[in-house]
């Protein structure tokens, strides 16, 4: 049915209801990311465990970088729209139950439950953007799906700061709950597929080890140098178990018939190129968001509403870019898209560093918004690239791996970084108390992110040099959009 694509992109186009619902259900993921970090002084208040608290973070984070590769494999398998209602069902589960916790132990678990719905909920809403909508049109919906991001960056941490303010946390996940339901209920009715009904042979065992190895990596670095020293016995001994995991999970997809993670993901070579570029804007942003507040708030004792809108510039300068890149990729090839948009983020990383030395809200967040323009016309291209050089049966995978390779840049951004920034307040008698220190570890911490974008250019630069036009979807299975069940 070409009717559809005849009206373009938007929420009145026969598409419409599609992407409302997917753009509500990115924004239950994103709006959790910002929100809970106003509350948790109320919610240790009220539960306790305040040592335990930053897991709340760390729980959710886990969770949702070990699923996605899983959840990706079985949209490819069982198609995308069971796969996105179980994970809203999960978040929707997990919101409930983090709403009634009793302990800050139970509000962990409960978090994780949470994750493990968010791993779900995002890969598979970017990868059925990627399967209804045409290669000129995927930039502009990157663009409405970044958007979300730009608009939660302000509305998680007001609404959390108001629900702290009149002594109900538990509103914050509570939240949560019309949101599943609406997105849930719109696409249950919009989103028809016709997915081709063969005995597959599930890939248990793959599954088991993957989620093993990475979760056991992953919390190495998440909680190295912060829950336990880097050499301590714990924080080897779960390094080794995690690599021995990853080499048998290794060997067992050798011989699985359908694996989880296949080996033609990092074979070929625009498919690698790409998630690395993903590890390196990972890395980036996890740069400046966990950094940018402390550093206005310790150097300049900026209020945190300040530093927090200091900080959304980053996430408004990203939709307008992302909603752009596809008149740039598709007049000069998304290789190139891509160099212009890390040669932007790398300049704004280079004027945050350079004056991070002399303070300034206004400039901070102009630098932030920069970084993000650049991000924008880099990980919209990128993406792009990897799911439209793949037919329908593969983009489930290709997506999440590119989406986990972010989580992971992530991860292991925030276990450098926070490295780099407590040997400066290690060695300050103030430690964060002390403004010096804290511009001196900010100031560092933004040097290391500088050289994480530099390094993402060589990523670029190995990108093969496809056009748009050469990276169709000639293999791609047609995916119905419209309530009818009728193909476009």
């Amino acid at each position: 049915m070409t009717t559809a694509r005849a009206q373009g992109v938007g929420f009145r186009s026969d598409r419409g209801p599609i992407l409302i619902a997917l753009m509500l259900s990115t924004g239950l993921v994103a709006i959790d990311s910002t929100i809970v970090a106003t509350a948790v002084p109320s919610i240790v208040r009220d539960v306790g465990g305040f040592a335990s608290f930053p897991w709340l973070f760390s729980a959710y984070l886990l969770a949702q970088a070990v699923s996605v590769p899983i959840y990706g494999k079985l949209s490819d398998m069982a198609g995308r729209k069971p796969i996105i209602l179980t994970g809203i069902g999960l978040f929707l589960l997990g919101s409930v139950l983090c709403g009634v916790a009793w302990s800050m132990p139970s509000l962990i678990a409960f978090r994780a439950l949470q994750g493990l719905g968010a791993g779900a909920v995002l890969p598979v809403a970017v990868t059925i953007a990627g399967d209804i909508y045409t290669l000129q049109e995927r930039a502009k919906v990157q663009g409405y799906l970044a958007s979300v991001w730009a608009i939660s960056s302000v509305v998680g941490p007001s609404l959390g700061g108001v629900f702290s303010a009149l002594g109900i946390w538990r509103g914050i996940f509570l939240v949560n709950v019309p949101l599943c339901l609406l997105a849930g209920w719109m696409l249950v009715r919009t989103l028809h597929e016709n997915v081709e009904r063969k005995r597959h042979k599930v890939d248990y065992a793959g599954a088991v080890l993957l989620a093993g190895s990475l979760g056991l990596l992953i919390l190495g670095a998440l909680q190295g140098g912060q829950a336990w020293a880097w050499n301590s016995p714990i924080s080897i001994g779960v390094f080794v178990v995690g690599a021995v995991l990853l080499v048998a999970f290794l060997l067992v997809e050798r011989r699985a018939a359908e694996p989880i993670l296949p080996a033609w993901v990092v074979s070929r070579r625009l498919l690698a190129t790409t998630a690395l570029v993903s590890f390196g804007v990972g890395a980036m942003m996890i740069g400046l968001t966990s950094y940018v507040p402390t550093f206005l708030e310790g150097a300049l004792s900026s209020s945190p509403l300040v530093a927090g809108l200091a900080l959304a510039a980053l996430t408004l300068g990203w939709p307008l870019s992302a909603s752009q890149a596809g008149k740039f990729y598709l007049r000069i090839g998304f290789k190139s898209t891509a160099l212009i948009g890390i040669a932007i983020a790398v300049a704004g990383l280079l004027i945050l560093s350079l004056t991070a030395s002399s303070p300034n809200v206004a400039l901070i967040a102009v630098s932030c918004f920069v970084v993000g323009l650049g991000l924008g016309l880099l990980a919209t291209p990128t993406l792009i690239s990897a799911q439209s050089s793949v037919p329908w049966h593969e983009r489930g995978v290709v997506t999440s791996t590119n989406m986990f390779a972010r989580s992971i840049g992530s991860a292991l951004g925030v276990a450098v970084f926070g490295a780099v920034a407590n040997s400066i307040y290690g060695g300050s008698s103030g430690g964060e108390a002390v403004p010096a220190t804290v511009i001196s570890a900010s100031g560092a911490v933004f040097l290391a992110a500088l050289v994480a974008g530099l390094l993402t250019v060589a990523a670029v630069l190995s990108m093969p040099a496809v056009k748009a036009e050469d990276s169709g979807n000639s293999g791609a299975e047609p995916v119905p959009t419209n309530a009818d069940g009728s193909r476009e």
